[in-house]
């Protein structure tokens, strides 16, 4: 349904808004409904009373009543010249009353209808489905307003004022936590099932529930702007583009039906003249071709499966703009992972304390009290290790911060230093400078401790490995799936990280053009490549890439607007989600796509060979078939068969 202009509400603005119009009418209902009765009337008073004139007029109203539309389209193309599907099914049904088999013509107009009705139906399915995300977010909120809450519409809520969210409550609009904290339920836009601990200074996004806490929220983006709305509005949009392959399918059925009306007139002419066929048995076999070759199935069999993986996609916090980009997602055979904030979290941490001489805490407590006049984000991880242990900060007297090499300060009586080895220059090799090299040659940073005269401990750092990385590498290798990683890291901590997550190759110290130039050489030499990243600093190489893919882009309106596909959380797992997806919906529609021409073929052959009946095509080759496709599409939407792989 096209989005009326006069609506400002997100489910217009998106084409599924149900004031509108709902996605099926009840009145095509009592069409139905009528036109059956009509039909079976009809059919009864045909072959079973002596009045068959009487059983030819309630078929031929059946027909006009269910086959109204049906045959307004066809008179609308023949006019302009377009030979649709529509025309073919028109052409039959009139063939079949002229030839004397008014029952046969009513039912094709009348199973035809019903196929049309349940294509639309199936369509009408996916935009309730994402619809069902607008319901999510409430349409009243509590404002706070010259001192007193009051209850007002969401659509009439300003920038800039505050609005409560009490435990159990909806969030109405996005915004900051200006007071409270909570934990909040992002379901509806992650996809991820734990609730995230929210306090003042943290974003929320309408839709997402209060599971507990008090939160007052300063709503920053009006209700047509917020997450949830543009995740609609995209995702509507993205149903409008097409595949390759449904581009292929259409350009094919713009020559196919021409084709196939020449080849039933010539089904009508040659077998009378050449081979003594009755005129009347060769006409009726000519219009059971037209029938078969309806080409609905295979119509609908790409884009309803395409529609099912989007929808599908958008419940799990996935957002995917382009039919094209889902499908190019399950042919590639290489992926590229940017480092820094997609494999890793960008966040150094102390993962191993090494000391000499002295206990451990005490290394860690000396260079914490140090770092605590530091604002450097070594600094912070030492700090946040010793909070993590209980170690007390001591006091530090006579504190220098030394550029490019440390701090130096004095703690009690004695004098320390936390630095690199710049600063230990002076120092005799030893036990400490072998753990040190060791250390390096890993590709982690390393910070030594110590006095003038001795080193008394190391602390390693590195930058956190995502949680879900080295098992989401390891799926996509047993898809076939060859994985690349480029960081403007240098070589040592690039291959390093790469060995543990167990990335198949690793281009390191980058700028971020020649990250571009290198996505261009993994496509030339290996075909469609996906691109992931943190959709800011790797714009280029996303955009180059054939699928750009943004993670963590959860409230970011770049990464939204710029990246083909979006993974709203900092979930690398759901990379490997979206490629069993995406090959999955590619495995639907070839399932569709085959199943709809062998049948086709089939099916008409028997017709050629006059063994099949005009009732018996539309049934089988046309609704059927239609029906079967739609239901192998869907299934991708279920748990069972879309959303676990």
């Amino acid at each position: 349904m096209a989005a009326d202009d006069g609506c400002p509400c997100p489910r217009c603005r998106a084409g599924i808004c149900e004031v509108h119009g709902p996605v099926v009418d009840r009145r095509e209902i009592a069409v139905f409904a009528v036109s059956g009765v009509l039909l079976l009337a009809g059919i009864l008073v045909e072959y079973f009373t002596p009045y068959p004139g009487a059983g030819t007029a309630l078929l031929l109203a059946a027909a006009v009543i269910s086959g109204y539309g049906v045959l307004s389209d066809a008179l609308s193309s023949i006019i302009r010249l377009r030979f649709s599907i529509a025309v073919l099914i028109s052409i039959a049904a009139a063939g079949a009353f002229l030839t004397g088999n008014p029952a046969e013509g009513a039912t094709v107009l009348f199973l035809y209808a019903i196929a049309e009705f349940l294509e639309e139906y199936a369509a009408g399915r996916a935009e309730r489905s994402i619809a069902s995300l607008l319901d999510l977010a409430p349409q009243t909120a509590r404002v706070r307003r010259d001192g007193e809450e009051v209850t007002v519409g969401v659509d009439d809520v300003a920038v800039g004022e505050t609005v409560i969210a009490r435990p159990g409550d909806t969030v109405p609009l996005d915004g900051i936590v200006t007071a409270g904290a909570s934990s909040v339920d992002q379901a509806a836009i992650t996809g991820e099932s734990v609730p995230v601990a929210k306090g003042v200074g943290d974003a929320v996004y309408a839709g997402t529930r209060n599971a507990e806490g008090y939160l007052e929220v300063r709503v920053t983006k009006p209700e047509e702007e917020s997450t949830i709305a543009r995740v609609v509005a995209l995702v509507a949009e993205a149903q409008a583009h097409t595949s390759p392959t449904e581009a292929f399918i259409e350009r094919f059925s713009r020559y196919y039906t021409p084709a196939v009306i020449l080849v039933a007139a010539l089904l009508i002419v040659v077998p009378p003249l050449a081979f003594g066929v009755p005129f009347l048995e060769s006409f009726y076999r000519a219009l059971i071709l037209l029938v078969i070759a309806c080409p609905c199935a295979l119509a609908i069999s790409t884009p309803v499966s395409m529609v099912s993986g989007i929808t599908t996609a958008a419940h799990n916090g996935v957002l995917i703009k382009g039919r094209d980009s889902l499908e190019a997602v399950g042919l590639a055979r290489v992926i590229v992972f940017d480092k820094t904030g997609t494999l890793t979290t960008g966040r150094l941490d102390v993962e191993d304390v090494v000391a000499f001489g002295v206990p451990e805490e005490e290394v860690l407590a000396v260079a914490a009290s140090l770092e605590s006049r530091s604002g450097h984000p070594i600094a912070e991880a030492v700090r946040r290790r010793a909070d993590e242990e209980g170690i007390p900060l001591r006091d530090v007297e006579e504190f220098a911060s030394i550029t490019g090499r440390g701090v130096r300060g004095r703690i009690g009586d004695a004098t320390y230093v936390v630095g690199n080895t710049g600063l230990f220059a002076e120092i005799p090799r030893g036990a400490w400078r072998a753990a040190y090299d060791r250390l390096e040659s890993e590709g982690k940073t390393v910070v030594l401790a110590g006095t003038d005269s001795a080193v008394i401990g190391l602390l390693v750092l590195s930058d956190v490995i995502r949680k879900n990385a080295k098992k989401t590498v390891a799926d996509l290798k047993s898809r076939g799936i060859r994985t690349v990683m480029l960081t403007g890291d240098n070589e040592r901590v690039g291959e390093a990280v790469g060995r543990r997550i167990g990335i198949d190759e690793c281009h390191a110290g980058l700028l971020p053009e020649e990250k571009v130039t290198m996505v261009e050489r993994l496509i030339d030499r290996n075909g469609p490549v996906v691109m992931v990243g943190d959709g800011v600093n790797d714009a280029p190489a996303l955009a180059r890439a054939n699928v750009g893919v943004a993670m963590g882009a959860i409230g970011s309106d770049v990464a939204i607007e710029a990246a083909d596909i979006v993974v709203m959380e900092d979930d690398i797992a759901k990379v490997a989600y979206l490629v069993a997806l995406s090959e999955k919906t590619v495995s639907v529609v070839r399932q569709n796509v085959t199943a709809a021409i062998v049948v086709k073929l089939g099916i008409a052959a028997l017709a050629v060979l006059g063994l099949i009946s005009l009732w018996m095509a539309v049934a089988f080759g046309d609704m059927g078939l239609s029906l079967a496709v739609i239901a192998n599409a869907l299934r991708i939407g279920r748990p069972d068969g879309g959303t676990s792989f």
